[in-house]
Parts: structure tokens; C-alpha cells; sequence
């Protein structure tokens, strides 16, 4: 660090939450010692016509690169002052500083201000004495008939079919000709699935008009609601000629299907599996149902703010890259979802807090048995199962998964888990 840190005018500002800012006094004679520092490095690395490599005089330097050792100058000063003053107060942002108020004139002082926010320091003084209530878990035969069905249509045959007007689910060869074009129009082809929206309503509804080989003119309309405001309401004359259509020809659900989708003896075998691995999931869900109820009382028993920043980040997780999203779009999305998301940051916040007050991280002694666990049931070598592991960057994730069990198991035995009917 070219600058004294010892000699910095630092003052801190709480702000609303846990913004905090820095305001930033750099002395004058500092402010000049580095300028005069990166106009030295500066005259050594250029080569202009009329003077030795390094020989250029001090008046031709500033005159001609003056605005760019200002720049260069306070750059720097600004980079080396925020760290030194972050090391001095011993702070730790969380978010990018907000430079503000730059004060920087020729021999003076340089004046700055650097807004972020820092890790909440949270306080649960309470963790128990709540009663939550888990839902009840029930599967129906219709949800496991539902399974099968989706089974049978993974395991279905694409036929075409002859004639007869096709139907939702179908897939059909379609050519389009937009006939507004005039004598120019050329038909242009397009694959579809009935009945999931991949065209226009008014042209699936043509369609079903339609037998193989049959064509038609049709006035079609943009519906009221299309995404493309500029086009909603506009019409459109098509001719429309079915070249195809394809049905799903589904297997019989017997034995022989069962046996053709896995390792089942007969079709009840697959049908029981079909219920636990429902009932399984439904069991989860109503557990993180149970665990959402405890963490939520919680942060209610313990009210707390988290900075805007870690939910602007969660938000931004969630939608993941914006590009071509129309800035209020985006706006509207950020409004939607900020409730929830605050939730969501002050649930991690808990189960962090809780962590490490009760002492309940996972240790690599946690970590070793989950993975033996995982070996076992793969039929895996334990070594081989923590490499693949590593490789994918997800050891961090099962040393959360393992630590979350462990806060949730004890925040369980806190409080009363009733089950519900």
C-alpha cells in the first residue's frame, strides 16, 4: 500500500439497517506524494518524439497526460484508502462500496464517502417453546393412477394417423402461407403440439378443422393478452395445410409393462413402488412444511433486518440473467418477489445463527459417514464417491444439507410438532 493508512481521516456512519458509510479524509501532501509517484511511473513507460525514454520533462508530462494522472491518481487513492480504512475499523462489506461525494482538487485534500452494507449480527434470544403443525400426509390412488398415466406416456409409440381431425395432444406438420403477402407468400413448414400453446389459438383452432392432406384459408387474431402489445387484436388471412398427424399410441398398463419400465414382477409391484416414492415426497414436503412454520417463529420471536443488498441478491439468484428484460418488467419482478425473498434471506440468516450458537456445523467427521452413507447405497467406493463429489463443487453443499438436519433436529426438539388430519 503506497499510502500511510495511520494518517487517514476516517469517520463511520450507521445507516438504516446494516448500511453503513465511510467518509474518507486522504491528506494533501499524500494526495501529492502519489501523484507525483504515478507520473514518475508514468514518464518511465512512455516514448514520445523528442526526448529520451524517461527523459520527459515534468511541464510536457502534465500538459499532455495531466487529466489522466488526475484519474489514474485518484483511482488509486480511493481503492488504497477504502481497504486501509475497512482494515482500520475492522469492517467487512458484503457489497460492492457506493462511492459518493468525491472531493479532489490540487493541493487539498482529498474527500471521499463510500456507502455498503455488513453482515447482520443477529440475536435469537429465543428458540423454543413453539408449536407448529406439520400436514398431514396422504396419497390418494387417483395421484399414483396420475404416475402411471405420465409412465405410460414415456414409454408411448408416435404413429401417423391416416385421417380424422386431430386432437390436443397430437402433433402435427403443418405449412403456413400468410397470404396478406400477396403472389410472394411462400409457405413456410411448422411442427406442433396440439393443445400446449405453441401457436396462436385461432391457428390450432384452424387446425383442428383440418384431416391429413386437407387445406383452408382462415382469418386468424392476435388474442388480447399476446406478449407483443404492438400486435394484440391484429389479424391475420392464412392458408393452412395439415401435411401430418401423429398420435401417441400408449402401452397397456399390465405386467408386461411394469416389467418394461424397471425391475417390477407385476404391475401392483410397480404400483406400490409408484405410492411409497409419492409418499416419500410427500413426507419431505411436509416436513420442510414444519421446519418453514419453526424458522418463521423464530424470526417473529426475534425480529431482525437484513440488508437490502443480500435480498437483492437472492432475488437476483432466482432470476437468474436478465438480458433484453424490459427495465420495469424487471422492476415489477423485483417488487413481486422482495417480500418473500427478505423472508427467505432472514430463514438462511436463522439457520446460520443457530449454527454456530449451538455449535451444530458439520464436521468432517459428519461429512465422512454422509458420504460412506452415499457410497453404500450406490455400491461405490467411499473414495471414489468424495472425488466425483469434489469434482462437481458439491461438497460445500452437502456440509450445508448436513448442518441444516442438525439445526432443524434441534429447533424440533424445542418446540411441539403436532400432526395434523
Amino acid at each position: 500500500m503506497s499510502i500511510d493508512v495511520s494518517r487517514l481521516q476516517i469517520a463511520v456512519e450507521e445507516g438504516e439497517g446494516w448500511r453503513r458509510t465511510l467518509q474518507v479524509t486522504v491528506p494533501a501532501d499524500e494526495v501529492k506524494r502519489e501523484r507525483e509517484r504515478l507520473a514518475k511511473r508514468l514518464a518511465k513507460r512512455l516514448k514520445l518524439p523528442g526526448f529520451r525514454k524517461g527523459r520527459i520533462p515534468a511541464g510536457v508530462l502534465e500538459k499532455r497526460y495531466g487529466p489522466v494522472l488526475d484519474r489514474e491518481t485518484l483511482d488509486t487513492l480511493i481503492g488504497e484508502a477504502y481497504r486501509g480504512a475497512l482494515q482500520q475499523r475492522e469492517l467487512r462489506p458484503i457489497s460492492e462500496g457506493e462511492v459518493q461525494d468525491v472531493r479532489f482538487e490540487p493541493e487539498q485534500d482529498l474527500m471521499f464517502s463510500i456507502s455498503f452494507d455488513v453482515q447482520p449480527e443477529i440475536e435469537l434470544g429465543r428458540l423454543g417453546g413453539f408449536t407448529v403443525e406439520r400436514p398431514a400426509v396422504e396419497v390418494g390412488d387417483e395421484e399414483v393412477e396420475r404416475v402411471l398415466e405420465r409412465l405410460r406416456q414415456q414409454q408411448g409409440t408416435w404413429t401417423t394417423a391416416e385421417g380424422g381431425p386431430p386432437e390436443d395432444g397430437d402433433v402435427v406438420d403443418v405449412e403456413v402461407t400468410r397470404l396478406d403477402d400477396g403472389d410472394d407468400a411462400e409457405p413456410k413448414p411448422y411442427q406442433l403440439m396440439l393443445g400446449q400453446g405453441d401457436a396462436l389459438p385461432d391457428v390450432e383452432a384452424a387446425i383442428r378443422t383440418l384431416e391429413p392432406g386437407g387445406s383452408g384459408e382462415f382469418v386468424v387474431r392476435f388474442p388480447e393478452d399476446f406478449p407483443d402489445e404492438a400486435r394484440r387484436g391484429e389479424e391475420q388471412h392464412l392458408r393452412i395445410t395439415l401435411k401430418e398427424r401423429r398420435v401417441l399410441e400408449l402401452p397397456e398398463l399390465d405386467d408386461a409393462f411394469a416389467q418394461a419400465v424397471g425391475d417390477f414382477e407385476n404391475l401392483e409391484a410397480l404400483r406400490a413402488r409408484v405410492r411409497e416414492d409419492l409418499e416419500k415426497e410427500a413426507n419431505e414436503q411436509a416436513d420442510q412444511a414444519a421446519r418453514t412454520q419453526l424458522l418463521d417463529a423464530v424470526i417473529e420471536a426475534n425480529p431482525f433486518t437484513v440488508p437490502r443488498s443480500m435480498v437483492k441478491a437472492y432475488i437476483d439468484s432466482i432470476l437468474g440473467n436478465p438480458d433484453g428484460v424490459q427495465p420495469e418488467q424487471l422492476a415489477e419482478a423485483y417488487e413481486r418477489l422482495w417480500p418473500e425473498a427478505e423472508r427467505a434471506v432472514k430463514r438462511i440468516l436463522v439457520i446460520e445463527r443457530v449454527a454456530d450458537q449451538q455449535g451444530l456445523r458439520a464436521t468432517e467427521e459428519d461429512l465422512d459417514r454422509r458420504i460412506e452413507e452415499i457410497a453404500e447405497r450406490a455400491g461405490e467406493e467411499p473414495g471414489r464417491v468424495y472425488a466425483n463429489l469434489q469434482k462437481a463443487n458439491r461438497l460445500e453443499a452437502l456440509e450445508r444439507d448436513i448442518t441444516e438436519r442438525r439445526v432443524f433436529e434441534f429447533l424440533e426438539g424445542q418446540s411441539e410438532i403436532r400432526q395434523g388430519t
